[in-house]
């Protein structure tokens, strides 16, 4: 319950743990942002124009030099982008667009998957380091792994192809660890009735992030170059980490910044807080019961399923935007921006709206989840069916912004699952789910390069829609018949303190 404590422990100005919350939003946007900014940077990074000879010659290897020029300059329906070989204006501006990098799309495809091996591979350590050792530290390493990796992007693309897919890996590892880090924060800060409230504000940095660096990335890109790109946004986020390392502390208990004994008080006594209960997590993790837990299962699937549909929009969304909608960088990145923004602004309306009818008890937890999940699931799924069949580019792109918009929905659906399960191994859970939902990161980028390499039409993106739709499907299907918002049994642990032989983890969860 929420009483006078609360409000005497905020002292009439911005709590330690709302800072906190912040601050870790702003970490989360720093590593979103230097996942998709790439999506923009390398649009201006690769030499369009070569690389559309190079495919030409691979389809037309009968025809001499003249005759290929001739009808690449006649034949603008072949589904690449023609230019004019007579407009001197036009010659200038694809030479001022092009980049200095002749990667065709399964390279292109390849640097964009390589994030999401680093990615898998830290996922699980990361979230055991966050837990048991320091969640602060590992989330300032998070970022710097991806700002120390941006700045000498530039130098790596220039040396060698390979020296760019590791900074991409490097990247992908800070990335991997950066969620249970945050998790884990969110965990030892929040009290239990104010835990959906400060999840929310700091997993919205991803939404904000994402919208900031398209934006940010195309303007360098357009203005500067690409390899501005790089040094900017890197140059920049560096300050993140000095003021995170000064200004937080693992733990309220530790915590000297902006926090008020009152807070501090409130804070350890709504969470239970105890000197044993690491050691206790670490021993008696329920690997077992969490495995054929039908529940857990279901965030599994969804969290898979749902994944292949968000990787597609967040990774390949500027390329889709690009050959089939045939918009140029500037438009590219603004288009590409909007979604985000207007689905961190769903997310927080359909995350309060859910949260209050639940207060209401108008619907239950269980409810509440797969209200969200359906969201961020069925609608995507009818906007990507209806870009299929769409011959008016305007209607799919408003249609593919609804469609990113309302994935904001898995927020307050199956990713807060977890907690609602178990709240003293949902961290366990989360990098359990997210590493099997990474794969989609890995494949998404692949499949699309491999089906597009040949072939730039809408036929060949109607199949990785429809790969996606039936995904969707499945999610769905699994998600409604097995999801609950109901606490398992086997979240129960009994602490071996001898002292406390009685007594389980502490769950003073807020049951609505």
């Amino acid at each position: 319950m929420v009483n006078n404590t609360e409000e005497g422990s905020r002292g009439g100005g911005l709590s330690a743990r709302y800072y906190m919350a912040m601050m870790g939003s702003v970490g989360l946007a720093i590593i979103y942002g230097f996942k998709v900014n790439l999506s923009i940077a390398i649009v201006a990074m690769v030499n369009s124009t070569a690389v559309r000879e190079m495919n030409l010659n691979k389809t037309i290897l009968s025809h001499n030099a003249t005759v290929k020029v001739h009808n690449l300059t006649r034949n603008p329906s072949s589904g690449l982008a023609s230019v004019s070989l007579s407009d001197p204006r036009q010659q200038q501006q694809q030479q001022r667009e092009d980049g200095p990098f002749v990667w065709d799309d399964n390279e292109v495809g390849l640097i964009l998957s390589m994030y999401f091996w680093g990615y898998i591979v830290s996922l699980m350590p990361g979230g055991m380091m966050a837990e048991y050792v320091s969640a602060k530290w590992v989330l300032n390493v998070s970022v710097f792994l991806n700002v120390v990796a941006s700045l000498l992007m530039p130098i790596a693309a220039e040396i060698h192809y390979a020296a760019f897919l590791v900074m991409r890996v490097i990247q992908g590892i800070g990335g991997g660890i950066s969620f249970p880090a945050v998790h884990v924060m969110v965990a030892k800060w929040a009290p239990p009735n104010e835990r959906s409230v400060l999840a929310s504000i700091a997993y919205a940095g991803t939404a904000i992030g994402t919208v900031i660096f398209l934006l940010g990335s195309g303007i360098i890109a357009k203005n500067l170059g690409w390899q501005w790109v790089f040094y900017i946004e890197g140059s920049v986020c560096m300050l993140w980490c000095l003021v995170w390392t000064f200004t937080i502390k693992d733990t309220p208990e530790q915590q000297t910044f902006l926090i008020t004994s009152e807070e501090r008080e409130y804070i350890m006594t709504s969470i239970g807080t105890t000197k044993t209960s690491h050691k206790m997590k670490l021993s008696t993790v329920p690997w077992f019961q969490i495995f054929k837990s039908p529940p857990f299962l279901a965030i599994l699937f969804a969290h898979f399923c749902s994944n292949f549909g968000w990787y597609m929009f967040l990774i390949e969304l500027p390329t889709f935007m690009q050959q089939i909608l045939a918009y140029k960088l500037e438009s590219n990145t603004w288009l590409s921006a909007l979604p985000f923004f207007l689905m961190w602004i769903f997310t927080m309306i359909l995350g309060k709206l859910l949260a209050r009818m639940q207060d209401k008890n108008w619907i239950s937890v269980t409810v509440s989840r797969k209200i969200g999940t359906l969201f961020s699931s069925a609608i995507p799924m009818f906007c990507l069916l209806g870009v299929t069949y769409t011959s008016d580019k305007n209607w799919a792109v408003v249609l593919m912004t609804i469609g990113i918009m309302c994935k904001g929905g898995m927020y307050c659906g199956f990713l807060a699952n977890h907690i609602d399960l178990a709240p003293n191994f949902a961290g366990t859970l989360i990098a359990i789910t997210n590493t099997v939902a990474t794969i989609p990161g890995i494949l998404v980028p692949l499949i699309v390069g491999k089906l597009t390499s040949d072939d730039h039409s809408i036929e060949s993106w109607k199949v990785i829609f429809f790969m996606t739709v039936t995904l969707y499907v499945v999610e769905m299907l699994i998600y409604t018949m097995f999801g609950t918002g109901e606490e398992q049994p086997w979240n129960k642990v009994k602490s071996k303190d001898p002292e406390r032989t009685e007594q389980t983890v502490p769950l003073k969860e807020a049951r609505h």
